[in-house]
């Protein structure tokens, strides 16, 4: 018989900065209390940007956009997807070093074992993150 997978963790909030906080600690409350010091704060860190970066850059301020998170396990590592309404992708920069802003994704592509922009298949976008927890 096969192994049952874990069943991912879902979650939507508001397109509204107070839910960078309360996402990043939902994701992080979620993982087993063995792997907290092992990942913890490198997926708290991942929360905050992506989620951070999808208010900013993907919600359209309609009464109906949500941030919506799903994490699971697989291979290895686990998997954070972090979707919004928005229609534009997420590109890596390059900031120059006076700029304050623009590293989000630069962070990402620094913690992350892979990651990439996915269109959803309805409407907005996806960025999928993976830290490794082996």
């Amino acid at each position: 018989m096969p192994e049952i997978p874990l069943v991912p963790v879902h979650w939507r909030f508001p397109a509204h900065p107070t839910s960078v906080r309360r996402a990043r600690h939902a994701v992080t409350e979620s993982l087993p209390h063995a792997l907290r010091p092992h990942l913890g704060d490198d997926l708290g860190l991942l929360t905050s940007e992506l989620v951070a970066n999808a208010i900013r850059h993907g919600a359209r301020g309609e009464d109906e956009d949500l941030i919506e998170l799903v994490l699971w396990p697989a291979e290895g590592h686990y998997w954070l997807a972090v979707s919004d309404p928005g229609v534009g992708k997420p590109v890596l920069a390059h900031p120059a070093a006076d700029s304050e802003n623009g590293r989000g994704l630069l962070l990402v592509d620094h913690l992350a074992a892979a990651w990439t922009v996915r269109p959803r298949p309805t409407r907005g976008t996806s960025v999928v993150a993976g830290l490794s927890y082996r």
